[in-house]
């Protein structure tokens, strides 16, 4: 059975920080995304990691402020947030693409990230 988890969500002032965590199991992956949902809004691509070679990429809107990163014995992605602004309010969800797709077919159950101003 395979299980994406998210925990790490909460309350946190503008231009505080979060970390995010995404516990894998009943599979590998190949890349280990990050998404998020504003009410109203459609999903919106955070960022994403490669889980052996670790390389990574941001969305614009995030980059500089915003850090995946994984450990392998834990088989934990964590999304550290930096520098966070109210509009940045959403469900944020992990998700797994598996060696040989190239969609994201696991998804968790998401992780409310509230910014207050």
């Amino acid at each position: 059975h395979v299980q994406l988890v998210e925990s790490g969500g909460g309350l946190v002032q503008a231009g505080g920080s979060l970390r995010l965590s995404c516990a894998a199991s009943g599979r590998t992956f190949n890349i280990m995304g990050w998404f998020r949902q504003a009410p109203g809004k459609d999903r919106e691509f955070v960022g994403r990691i490669n889980w052996s070679g670790g390389s990574t990429y941001y969305a614009d809107s995030v980059a500089g402020r915003f850090t995946i990163t994984r450990d392998n014995a834990k088989n934990t992605v964590y999304l550290k947030m930096n520098s966070l602004k109210p509009e940045e309010t959403a469900v944020y969800y992990c998700a797994g693409i598996r060696y040989g797709s190239n969609t994201y077919e696991y998804w968790g159950q998401g992780t409310q990230v509230t910014v207050a101003t």
